[in-house]
This record gives structure tokens, C-alpha cells and sequence, in this order.
């Protein structure tokens, strides 16, 4: 079977861009087809990771994204979670059809409405829509649920709003970045109870893209080539009501992709992780369902510093979600993040130990419906 690597990475800054959708998108596209020594009739195949007409505020956003992409008149498709978008890639190479794929994932959340009447419509028309529900709402329960269950403090959960917006001082591309105290976190507002607004991750704007390889073409592009090891993927009940919110089906794709990486559960074989956390709780969740630690057992493990920059498994150097949150694309920030991790590229928020393979995560949906994992390699 084919290799596939990612050779090169670009990506903008997650705050507030005045320039246009296509020039915002135009030059993160031109920046890492001049890394790679390439022009657009180059590359064998591009995939959008975009939104249409509710994150973007776009109809046919997919055709208006065609151009800044450079994908005009090019073999191509399209996915809503950028995630997706990767895999999808990715495929395009393991086919054995194309030895070059560019994926760019996008979004102007500065030129959105705000992120909880969009998600709203993630809920049926009849039944849940009425209710007033959106993402944060079942967040907020979810996150009820998690302390009531297992003991988690609302301290620990902030404590993970603190560690990610420092860590997002370290990197140039973050939307929000700030020292902020457990206190500043605990007084900021509640949005719903029990979730304050420093634990909930801004509407950013953002634009990314990784340019994928055959093994046989990647060595030519690069010195330093990140290989895909492994993929895992999983999605729950659509009405979140017929779900228990804290047995998700997260623990399903992280053993697909661990499986197919070739590591263990417990995440001893993983240097370093960048973790999709919306919500600052979910972080804890997560990694307790990505074999971090044992169920329940997430606050103390954060308590334990496992997590810091410094600590035994480092995640969210970049700040993860809660400095950056382009909606579609942040998936595909994660994976580019672990990328440059393991090329030993991510400047000033590097972690300090070497870093041969990293997990990128990414979620979409209410309380965490649909997980993807990615297993990356030196």
C-alpha cells in the first residue's frame, strides 16, 4: 500500500482578517505551493475543507472557495469537517491515482453569526430545534453530567482555559491569547450554567493547508516528510437525547487509529497531542477517552501537569480550540499543528522533548457526535 506524507504546512492567523474570503484564502494556498517549489497545475488533486451556507454565510460556498484554493478546472471535492478533507486526501494518494493532493481548509467566522444560532441547526426541526438547543447548551449539560459523575471541579475544568491561553502566547498564528488566573476564568460570565465565557473558544477566522505526498514523491519535496500512521473515526446518535453524553464514541476512533499506527491505548507512545476542546471540560473527557488516563480520572491528571508544555504527554501547545476556533477548519489546524511539531517547526510553542509521533483530534456535533483521530510519524 501507497505511504502518504504531509510535506509542507501553511497556515494564517486566526484573528480578524480585512482582507476578501479569496485573498485571505489565495495567499495561505500561494505561501505553501512556493514552500514546496510548485505551481498550481502541479498538484495532481485539491479538497476544500469548508462550510456552506452556515459557517461561511455563503450559497455555494464550495464554488465562490473554488478560486482562491486554486482548485479552478482542477480533480477535486469538498468536505464540511476538515478533518474529513484530509482523510479524503489522503485516500486520493492510497488510491494510487494521484502522487501530490493539497488540502486547504477555510473559514471568515469575522464575517459569521455567532457560532451557537448556527448550530442550532445541527437539531431536527420538530423536536429539538424548538427548545432553543445549540452546541453550548449540550455542552453545558454534558459538562453538568462530567462533574456530578466523576467528581470533576469546575476549577480543574477552568484550569484547562488557563494552561491553553497561555500556551497561545508562544504562537503567532492564535486568535485569543492571555494570562489569565482560575479566578479570571471562574468570574468571567456564564453563558450556561455551569460553562463561563473564558471556557467556551471564540469565532475565529482562519485559512490552512497541508500539501500531501506519495512516499516516492514526498522524498523529493521534502527532508523532512510526516507520514500519516493511522486514522480512526466514529460517529454517535444523531439525537442527543438517545445518548449517554460522557460514553461517546471517541474511545471507538482512537482505537482504529491506534490499531492501525501500530501503538497502545495508554498514549505512552505519543509525544505530544493537539486535542479539538470547544469547551475547555471536554479536554479532560477526551483525553480520558483517548486512553490518556483512567474514566473519571481526567481532573487529576490535569492536576497532575501530564498535559503542560512540560509535562509527560504535552496537549494543546498551540492553544488549542479555545485560542483558535475557524469552525470547518479547525481539524485540519490540529493536524497541521502536529506536523510541525514532529518537523520540529512550531517555533516558540515546540514542545521541549523530540517528537516522533503526534495525535490530532477533531470533533463536530453536539456533545461530541462525530471524532476523528489522526496518528502522525516521523
Amino acid at each position: 500500500m501507497q505511504k502518504v506524507a504531509i510535506t509542507h504546512v501553511a497556515q494564517s492567523s486566526g484573528m480578524e482578517s480585512r482582507e476578501s474570503l479569496m485573498d485571505f484564502t489565495y495567499r495561505v494556498n500561494r505561501e505553501i505551493l512556493d514552500k514546496a517549489g510548485l505551481k498550481r497545475q502541479d498538484v495532481g488533486c485539491i479538497i476544500a475543507g469548508s462550510a456552506d451556507i452556515f459557517h461561511s454565510g455563503l450559497s455555494c460556498a464550495n464554488a465562490f472557495d473554488w478560486d482562491g484554493i486554486g482548485a479552478f478546472l482542477k480533480e477535486g471535492s469538498r468536505a464540511e469537517e476538515s478533518a474529513f478533507s484530509f482523510i479524503y486526501g489522503c485516500m486520493r494518494i492510497l488510491s494510487g491515482r494521484y502522487d501530490t493532493v493539497l488540502v486547504t481548509a477555510l473559514v471568515k467566522g469575522s464575517e459569521n453569526p455567532d457560532n451557537d444560532p448556527i448550530t442550532s441547526f445541527y437539531g431536527d426541526p420538530f423536536y429539538l430545534r424548538p427548545t432553543g438547543i445549540n452546541e453550548s447548551v449540550v455542552a453545558a449539560m454534558q459538562m453538568r453530567q462530567y462533574m456530578e459523575r466523576y467528581g470533576v471541579t469546575e476549577e480543574q475544568c477552568a484550569g484547562v482555559a488557563v494552561k491553553n491561553l497561555g500556551n497561545a502566547l508562544f504562537n503567532p498564528c492564535a486568535d485569543r491569547k492571555r494570562r489569565v488566573s482560575i479566578e479570571d476564568v471562574m468570574n468571567s460570565e456564564r453563558i450556561y450554567d455551569p460553562l463561563k465565557a473564558l471556557e467556551c473558544a471564540p469565532k475565529s477566522d482562519g485559512v490552512v493547508a497541508v500539501l500531501l505526498a506519495s512516499e516516492k514523491r514526498a522524498k523529493k519535496l521534502t527532508k523532512k516528510p510526516v507520514w500519516l500512521a493511522g486514522y480512526g473515526c466514529s460517529m454517535d446518535h444523531f439525537h442527543p437525547g438517545d445518548r449517554d453524553l460522557l460514553k461517546g464514541r471517541l474511545p471507538e476512533a482512537a482505537k482504529r487509529a491506534y490499531v492501525m499506527a501500530g501503538v497502545g491505548r495508554s498514549g505512552k507512545e505519543i509525544d505530544v497531542a493537539e486535542v479539538c476542546e470547544p469547551y475547555a471540560f471536554q479536554e479532560l473527557l477526551w483525553c480520558e477517552q483517548l486512553g490518556f488516563c483512567g474514566e473519571g480520572k481526567g481532573g487529576k491528571w490535569f492536576d497532575s501537569g501530564a498535559s503542560r508544555m512540560d509535562g509527560a504527554l504535552p496537549v494543546n501547545p498551540s492553544g488549542g480550540v479555545l485560542a483558535t476556533n475557524p469552525y470547518p477548519a479547525r481539524g485540519l489546524y490540529r493536524i497541521a499543528e502536529a506536523a510541525l511539531q514532529i518537523r520540529g517547526e512550531a517555533g516558540e510553542h515546540q514542545v521541549g522533548k523530540p517528537v516522533r509521533t503526534a495525535l490530532a483530534h477533531s470533533t463536530h456535533g453536539f456533545g461530541g457526535q462525530c471524532h476523528s483521530v489522526v496518528i502522525l510519524s516521523a
